[in-house]
This record gives C-alpha cells, structure tokens and sequence, in this order.
C-alpha cells in the first residue's frame, strides 16, 4: 500500500477535536490496531511536510495538535481528509505529507 493510501488510512481513525485555521487537534479514535506506529508515520510525515509548523502529541489523551500555515495548507482539507472526502486540497495535503 503506498504512503498516501496509508495516511488516508489513518486520516479515516481520527476525527478534528478543535480547528481554527493554522491549528488542528486531532483525536485518534477507537483502538486502531497498530495505531502506534501509523500515529509515528503520520508524525514523521508531518514534521518533514511544507507549511506544518509543528506538531505536538499527547499519547496520553490519543491527540496531537498541528500547527500549520493556512496559507500553504488549506484549512478545509483537514475535515476532508478526516472524513475521507478526496478534495483537490485533501490531496495536496496528503500527497505533501507523503513527500509526492
């Protein structure tokens, strides 16, 4: 399975707790199965992908939030992917994280 299906994958178990533009918390739902390691996937996808700030985790709570450039990432495609709405920004989003 490729990188990008992957973090499609992982976008579908979380949901958005909290959004404003430039800052999303997302919760991990359920419990996923190998959830650990697609949460440091999506961490490390994260941390290398342009226009992501940061992105802090509380392992704990099953959250992270991520602070990011809405000028770079469009404020909408969080949702999209959260819900697994393929849009043009979803995409991007997806394909950045992914390094494509």
């Amino acid at each position: 399975m490729s990188t990008t299906e992957n973090l499609w994958r992982f976008a579908r178990q979380t949901r958005i707790a909290h959004h404003i533009p430039g800052r999303v918390r997302l919760k991990l739902d359920g419990q996923a199965e190998g959830a650990a390691a697609e949460v440091r996937n999506f961490i490390d996808a994260a941390s290398r992908a342009a226009g992501i700030r940061s992105i802090n985790v509380n392992p704990l709570a099953r959250s992270c939030v991520v602070e990011y450039d809405p000028a770079q990432i469009a404020p909408s495609a969080w949702q999209d992917i959260v819900d697994g709405t393929r849009s043009p920004h979803a995409e991007r989003l997806l394909q950045a994280l992914a390094g494509t």
